[in-house]
């Protein structure tokens, strides 16, 4: 039995290494796959799909925010890892009950390089973490570095929402040199108007392909209110923290390498 000290400051007891795991956040499921532990992981979400070849073989347990309690009960876990803001307290409270939950939280590009040493130590993984670790900070450490350009990171439509502040997202496009508006708003993910938008002074949207699927064909709609912005598509994915990093930088140079000239 070991103890470790989640996000949340709970003391979460469990079996050293754990045998039966399950991951309820897509990012934190691919980074363990990464590490090796395709037996260990027993169950995910239907959002976790990745890598493809290795997570059907892990049983679907619902979603992000809407588990099925009678398939985590059949799979008996010795360990479930969850993320503070993908994961809903209700849902953590419920689990806790049953079975050790660890709480991971990441709001920082810092978090998400320290999420793999973390997630290391929880499972027994330490040195593939800290080889994981190394080669993720050095590529983080040669993010672009654009002149300031003011920018709208959207996630949904009907109503539109953006990613604001404390969130993983913001901190990465910060990271760049990007500067988003709605960061200075209340909320996490606000709901954003039109007149919002106009009144931002923005260079690019940028339209994520999650959870939202935008497209080429929302372009014209941006447009229609914000005609001397430039819409542009960003692979959602590649904002994913952990294993994915090591992806992400390479494809963050290429995207501000091809952005439309203003």
């Amino acid at each position: 039995m070991r103890i470790m000290k989640d996000a949340l400051g709970r003391d979460v007891a469990y079996t050293y290494p754990p045998e039966r795991i399950i991951a309820l956040d897509p990012a934190i499921t691919e980074t363990l796959y990464h590490f090796g532990l395709d037996e260990q992981i027993v169950g995910r979400t239907r959002f976790c799909i990745h890598p493809k070849e290795k997570v059907k073989n892990a049983l679907n347990i619902g979603g992000t925010k809407d588990i099925k309690m009678e398939r985590i009960h059949e799979l008996n876990p010795d360990l479930i890892i969850a993320e503070k803001e993908e994961n809903t307290k209700e849902m953590v409270e419920e689990l806790e009950k049953h079975y050790p939950v660890y709480v991971c939280e990441i709001q920082t590009v810092e978090d998400g390089i320290h999420l793999l040493e973390e997630l290391g130590d929880l499972t027994g993984c330490v040195n593939k973490a800290k080889a994981l670790h190394s080669k993720v900070d050095e590529a983080f450490s040669t993010l672009p570095q654009i002149d300031p350009l003011r920018v709208a990171y959207m996630i949904w439509k009907r109503p539109y929402m953006a990613v604001g502040r404390d969130t993983y997202i913001n901190h990465t496009l910060e990271k760049m040199g990007f500067i988003n508006p709605f960061a200075e708003y209340d909320d996490r993910y606000p709901v954003v108007t039109e007149q919002d938008l106009q009144e931002a002074s923005l260079d690019y949207i940028f339209l994520s392909s999650e959870p939202y699927p935008f497209r080429d064909k929302n372009h014209g709609e941006f447009q229609s209110f914000v005609p001397d912005v430039i819409p542009v598509n960003i692979d959602g994915q590649m904002f994913w923290y952990g294993a994915r990093m090591l992806k992400a930088a390479d494809y963050f140079k290429r995207f501000i390498e091809r952005l439309p000239e203003k």
